[in-house]
C-alpha cells in the first residue's frame, strides 16, 4: 500500500454509521482513526471497549481480518466494512 492517508466509506449499521481513516507509512498501517461511530446509551459503553480493541487488532494484522468482540457485532461490521474500503483499488 502506498504511503498516505485513506478515508474509508461510512458504513451503515443497525445503530448508526461507522467510518475510519488510516495512515500508511513505509507501506504499513501506522494509525487508525475512528471518524464516526454510534453514540448515546449502550453504544457508548460498547464502543468504548470494542473500538480500541478493533484498532489494535487491525494494526497488528495489517488488515480488516480481526476478531469480533462479544456484544459488539454491529460495531464490528461497521469498523471492518469501513476499514476494507480504505484499500486503494488498482
Amino acid at each position: 500500500m502506498k504511503d498516505g492517508t485513506y478515508t474509508g466509506k461510512s458504513t451503515s449499521t443497525e445503530w448508526g454509521d461507522v467510518q475510519v481513516k488510516i495512515t500508511v507509512a513505509s507501506g504499513k498501517i501506522t494509525q487508525i482513526t475512528v471518524l464516526k461511530h454510534p453514540t448515546g446509551g449502550k453504544s457508548d459503553e460498547i464502543n468504548s471497549r470494542s473500538l480500541p480493541t478493533y484498532k489494535q487488532e487491525a494494526l497488528a494484522a495489517q488488515s480488516a481480518n480481526i476478531n469480533q468482540v462479544s456484544g459488539a457485532t454491529e460495531t464490528y461490521k461497521g469498523f471492518t466494512g469501513s476499514l476494507q474500503s480504505t484499500w486503494p483499488r488498482s
